[in-house]
């Protein structure tokens, strides 16, 4: 806990945008995205280790059988490639069970030569022994880049097909294996020039359990993770729609997530985002999902006021984000409020001479909380508050503005006019 507490206070800190380009913001952003991912990957990993899939009752009195003795790596490579079909399932589970481990010996698994037996075991027409061997190159993948380089190189393409198996516990743990090994843009971009898009679309139905629903996003969500380079754009228009299914899922709040990771990306992915019809979809989100859901809508929405382009925040606006956006203001999480406020400051900047107009929206629904913040206790935020105020809201302004001083009378006296300088604004940056 006290490691996610620390990437978060990191997270934050990277989204801080005083002194900072757009661009030096973005790189912050994705570095610690990145490391936020992989930490939520190892402790779904660390969790699928010690917490077993659904097994027959033989093959969980084979596991525990080999639990209790001392089977030697050597043993287990002579046995993995036997002609009986009971040893060599079990030889398989045993490897399994040493790449389950807190620490597993995965360099010497590698050395040992059973890579190339595990993934001919995927060929073999046999559930058992494709979900084992599966399960265990899944983990083995789960390691270094080298780790995860060992598994590519050959297991690849029969993962790909395991995801037209009709065992879904084979599909699942092809889809899990593919999470892993998509850790980087070499990876990535190999996986889906050999085709992994569709297939993991068509899993997206009612009738698929939430489990399988969960590791089926995670990998879409990792296919656009890493920005330099980018994934393909059209890769992304192929996986947006899908997000329109995801994001009401009341399980799955990795959709919006997905979505905060693309709007941080590009003016080009931004655009994708707005054409696929998924902003009203956040900003729904934003307003009406759970509060995990709520901050990374949040994120997503905070993420594209640093990424987009001028028209784009210009139809964020339009689409009536700020209000929702403004609620977030009272919430106890300072990091979700400083991120809110943050967001409400880039669309305040992008809108230049058009920034009376948003403040105005501002004042309706959130002025009074950013007024309150100025007491926060985090000096963050308080300054951040302030600023705002300062900036947009002090009433400064009018002073300075000739044309709003009344003009005065031979007496003396300031005369009134109620109808000048009246203009009715329509907002367009």
């Amino acid at each position: 806990m006290a490691d996610n507490a620390g990437l978060e206070n990191h997270r934050i800190k990277s989204f801080k945008n005083k002194g900072r380009d757009v661009e030096t913001m973005r790189r912050h952003r994705n570095e610690v995205t990145v490391e936020l991912r992989k930490n939520k990957r190892d402790e779904h990993l660390l969790k699928k280790r010690n917490v077993p899939q659904e097994e027959s009752l033989e093959d969980s009195d084979v596991d525990s059988d080999f639990k209790g003795q001392n089977v030697t790596l050597d043993a287990i490579l002579q046995n993995a490639t036997s002609d009986n079909a009971v040893i060599q399932l079990s030889a398989v589970q045993a490897a399994k069970l040493l790449s389950s481990d807190r620490n597993p010996p995965i360099d010497d698994l590698i050395k040992s030569g059973i890579l190339p037996i595990l993934v001919k075991c995927l060929e073999r027409d046999d559930p058992s022994l494709q979900f084992e061997a599966a399960w265990a190159l899944t983990n083995i993948a789960s390691g270094t880049s080298a780790q995860t380089q060992a598994v590519v190189k050959s297991a690849v393409p029969l993962f790909l097909r395991l995801l037209h198996s009709p065992h879904q516990n084979v599909c699942e743990q092809a889809v899990w294996a593919l999470g892993n090994i998509i850790d980087g843009p070499q990876c990535r971009d190999y996986v889906i020039s050999l085709g992994v898009v569709k297939p993991l679309l068509s899993f997206i139905n009612p009738s698929i359990p939430i489990t399988f629903l969960r590791n089926v996003t995670w990998v879409i969500v990792n296919l656009c993770r890493n920005k330099d380079p980018p994934p393909p754009m059209e890769t992304v228009q192929e996986i947006l729609p899908a997000l329109c299914v995801l994001i009401y899922h009341t399980d799955i709040n990795e959709a919006v997530w997905f979505l905060s990771n693309i709007t941080a990306g590009n003016q080009q992915q931004v655009q994708a985002v707005i054409e696929a019809g998924l902003i009203p979809m956040i900003i729904h989100q934003l307003a009406k999902g759970d509060f995990g859901t709520q901050k990374e809508a949040a994120w997503a929405i905070s993420n594209l006021t640093i990424s987009g382009r001028k028209d784009q925040v210009e139809f964020l606006v339009e689409q009536n984000v700020i209000p929702p956006f403004c609620n977030l203001l009272s919430v106890k999480d300072s990091q979700v409020v400083q991120v809110v406020l943050d967001g409400l400051k880039n669309i305040l900047i992008m809108a230049g001479d058009e920034a009376s107009t948003i403040a105005e929206i501002i004042e309706e629904c959130g002025l009074e909380k950013i007024e309150n913040l100025q007491q926060h206790e985090n000096e963050d935020i308080y300054k951040l508050a302030f600023e705002i105020i300062d900036q947009y809201f002090s009433g400064d302004d009018i002073d300075e503005d000739p044309s709003l001083i009344p003009e005065t009378t031979q007496g003396g006296t300031f005369n009134f006019d109620p109808a000048s300088n009246m203009q009715t604004k329509e907002f367009n940056f």
